[in-house]
């Protein structure tokens, strides 16, 4: 058995699951999540847990069981407590500030750059060198929180761009002109 598929997924006060074929929506205080899980595997609900089993010990089997199960289980945590992406951006004159729903970065280009989030996805930001993605999607948080890095990820040298809350940045050492001959 795979350890992570055998564990039940306890379902907190509020969260719905239901299952119809290979669909599985759970309804929580925060919304509500859908999705479509493979075939093979089997979905329960059960004495207010989640339990999800295969049908066999093959290799792709194994592998779906415990998928499956991380996956309906990170549905029930966004339902019911959400998820959350925190960016620091790094730099003389880089900043964010929202208008409206678009975030608006200043990161040393000539032009403003304009980025609107996925539909499910909010973004905050309580300060100008600091962005806040929540939302109930595991996926859709971090795809949004990894499309803004991408922007301008950091640069090795004097560490400047958008990088994740708490990520270390490699750095290099710059040119040294000391000891040098043509």
């Amino acid at each position: 058995m795979s350890r992570v598929g055998k564990k039940p997924i306890e379902l907190p006060d509020g969260v719905e699951v239901g299952l119809s074929g290979v669909v599985v929506r759970v309804k929580g205080p925060r919304g509500e999540l859908e999705r479509a899980l493979h075939p093979d595997m089997a979905v329960e609900v059960r004495d207010g847990a989640v339990i999800v089993s295969r049908p066999s010990d093959s290799k792709p089997h194994r592998s779906l069981h415990g998928l499956t199960r991380t996956l309906v289980a990170n549905m029930i945590e966004g339902v019911s407590k959400g998820y959350v992406r925190e960016l620091e951006i790094e730099g003389v004159e880089y900043r964010a500030e929202m208008k409206g729903r678009t975030l608006v970065l200043a990161l040393g280009f000539s032009h403003p750059v304009q980025y609107e989030p996925a539909a499910g996805v909010e973004i905050e930001t309580p300060e100008l060198k600091k962005i806040v993605i929540r939302g109930i999607d595991k996926h859709k948080v971090g795809q949004v929180a990894s499309e803004i890095r991408r922007l301008r990820p950091p640069e090795p040298f004097r560490g400047k761009g958008i990088r994740y809350a708490g990520e270390q940045v490699r750095r290099k050492a710059g040119k040294s002109a000391v000891g040098t001959s043509f």
